[in-house]
């Protein structure tokens, strides 16, 4: 298996002798390298690499991102002195990189783990928040093309660190926990996304369990659509389809919660699952036209 879990012992021998340094996860995700088999569909480097206190891992999906990331590494391995080692998965798949976003502050959210990319359109009927990272956002941005014909606005996130959100929420409750005359400290991702009473879809292309890590913080409904099990599906679009994380499963994950919401009629949701073609049964590995 590429990724962190081949070379998962040497990194904790470089962590105990306090070595720095960054390290590339270049066939990230579970989908994007499929051509050369499964020994390369690594969906679970990043939960893994949160096991080693020396790692703070990474799941960027575009070049500015990647940017602030490395230049954020050397700051705190040689300017602040800390002994770390920064693992950041890229990914096998060409697409066009978008600008630096407007707002200011963005920089500090994709340095501690998740910011807003941008703001639903207004004048939708509701609105839904689509969290991506990696490869997946080309997906996540897609599935907001998609709900935007059944009058639904997305409000865009990209999530660039799920394990440190984990790991500040983790340090916010210890705080809380062992300070009780003080008002409890909140994490990013509490600040980002508590108090939300609508529907979170979150995809990525690792195991669910990654994303999951900040269900406790995120209010409302928070669905996570990720990459567990084997896939054998004979092309990158195939195989997404397979673990449900293309355009078109983002787009009725959305759909369905919102149904449950009372906020898109159920009859709608179940439509647009006929019309995207999407397997309702057991999840068999698939090849499409």
């Amino acid at each position: 298996m590429f990724g962190f879990p081949r070379v998962g012992d040497t990194i904790w021998q470089a962590a105990d002798a306090r070595a720095r340094g960054f390290l590339i996860g270049a066939t990230a995700g579970r989908t994007t390298l499929n051509g050369e088999g499964l020994q390369h569909q690594d969906g679970h480097s990043l939960l893994i690499a949160l096991t080693n206190p020396a790692v703070v891992a990474w799941d960027p999906f575009c070049a500015y991102e990647v940017a602030y990331i490395i230049e954020h590494g050397i700051n705190r391995m040689w300017g602040e002195d800390k002994d770390e080692i920064h693992y950041i998965s890229v990914y096998n798949e060409n697409h066009s990189m978008p600008a630096i976003p407007e707002d200011p502050n963005f920089k500090e959210g994709v340095l501690k783990g998740i910011y807003k990319l941008s703001n639903a359109p207004a004048g939708k009927k509701t609105t839904v928040r689509l969290v991506g990272s990696g490869s997946i956002m080309q997906q996540v941005l897609r599935a907001a093309e998609l709900l935007a014909e059944y009058d639904v606005g997305c409000e865009i996130w990209s999530a660039t660190n799920f394990g440190e959100l984990h790991r500040d929420a983790v340090r916010c409750e210890r705080t809380a926990r062992l300070n009780p005359l003080e008002d409890a400290p909140k994490s990013w991702v509490e600040q980002c996304f508590d108090g939300y009473d609508g529907v979170t879809v979150c995809a990525t292309d690792n195991m669910q369990a990654y994303p999951q890590l900040i269900r406790p913080y995120v209010g409302g409904d928070y669905v996570v659509l990720g990459t567990d099990g084997f896939g054998r599906s004979d092309t990158r679009e195939a195989l997404r389809r397979f673990f449900e994380v293309d355009a078109e499963s983002v787009a009725a994950a959305a759909l369905s919660s919102l149904s449950r919401q009372g906020k898109v009629p159920k009859q709608t949701a179940a439509d647009a699952i006929t019309k995207f073609g999407l397997i309702t049964g057991a999840r068999k590995d698939i090849t499409l036209p």
